[in-house]
């Protein structure tokens, strides 16, 4: 289920744990806030290093935290995608190269313009969280979901902009980190100057965290018997249980089939299957005679919907059985891909 975050340590951890130390600053100990404010003035000048760790990584701001935690939660698909290791080292080459870009742009600003924005921005892992947003952008199918006033339309993306024009909005100078965060999210997923093979997290580091840190974070996958919001009437209710077996079933199935066709090195028989699991087989009976329904023929997949999938970087293979088995539906078809 994408709504918990299984498969996901790295991201939990970025939501507990600084969560918890911006709550523990602001309310038990804020006379310690001094020490975590992000200020390039005393980093250049009293050579105060240490800011540049301290100062982005816990927001000072709980607005801030809210909304960077809302946005880190929703961007947790990365790492089930990617692997926590590749997640990691996005987020870590990102936060490095948001920092050099914080000064260039500090600097600009005062040499152009005689504004002194070097004390005033906002503390807190920040950077990383705009940089997420260029794989974001780049690699997620936008799908309508309704549309208003003609053109505009609301998309499965919106929501995300928004919280992230929440977050951008928040402060005078947050958009200096914002602009930092998505240059650097787009040098490092560009790989730009190979900055990808630079700013990496070590295999050795990355057995070593998995080994002592994600007993702690990860969490086991959602129980099947997981309950789910029943409707007004018996029929509602039966319906929605009907529902959620059969995408159990498919997600089920579908996982088996991926392994078979792995194992085998060819394509699987996606009707074989998959006998008819949207279309239930209903016995009529005339004149004492027992009839079935023809079987339909297998459904038109789109190329546009299988393009989108093979841009997010799976394979043809792998599309055209995922939209088939979810109904053309790309929404479904992306979250069996990742889950699987």
């Amino acid at each position: 289920s994408l709504t918990s975050t299984d498969k996901a340590p790295l991201s939990k951890s970025l939501l507990l744990v600084p969560s918890a130390l911006s709550l523990l600053l602001a309310l038990l100990l804020p006379h310690c806030q001094k020490l975590f404010v992000y200020d390039l003035h005393a980093v250049k000048n009293d050579f105060q290093i240490w800011r540049l760790i301290c100062g982005r990584i816990i927001c000072l701001d709980l607005k801030d935290t809210f909304c960077s935690s809302l946005l880190i939660y929703n961007f947790r698909i990365f790492e089930r995608r990617y692997g926590s290791r590749k997640f990691a080292s996005f987020l870590l080459g990102s936060w490095v190269l948001s920092a050099l870009f914080d000064f260039l742009l500090v600097e600009a600003m005062q040499y152009s313009f005689g504004i002194t924005a070097a004390s005033n921005l906002p503390s807190g892992f920040l950077a990383p969280v705009f940089a997420l947003f260029v794989p974001f952008y780049c690699s997620i199918p936008r799908v309508q979901v309704a549309q208003i006033l003609g053109p505009l339309s609301i998309t499965n993306k919106t929501l995300i902009y928004i919280l992230g024009l929440q977050l951008f909005t928040s402060g005078s100078y947050i958009w200096i980190v914002a602009i930092s965060g998505l240059v650097s999210g787009l040098c490092y997923d560009s790989k730009m100057f190979q900055v990808h093979q630079v700013l990496c997290i070590p295999s050795w580091m990355a057995k070593f965290f998995s080994w002592t840190l994600e007993p702690i974070f990860s969490s086991s996958e959602p129980t099947s018997e997981a309950r789910i919001g029943m409707g007004a009437t018996l029929d509602i209710q039966r319906q929605q249980r009907m529902e959620l077996l059969d995408r159990q079933l498919m997600f089920s199935q579908f996982a088996q089939g991926r392994r078979q066709r792995q194992q085998q090195g060819g394509m699987i028989n996606w009707n074989r299957l998959f006998p008819p699991l949207r279309q239930r087989q209903n016995v009529n009976y005339q004149g004492g005679q027992q009839s079935e329904p023809a079987v339909p023929p297998p459904l038109e997949v789109s190329e546009e919907q299988v393009a989108r999938l093979m841009e997010m970087g799976f394979s043809r293979g792998d599309a055209l059985e995922a939209l088939r088995a979810s109904n053309n539906d790309l929404n479904v078809a992306t979250n069996f891909l990742l889950q699987h």
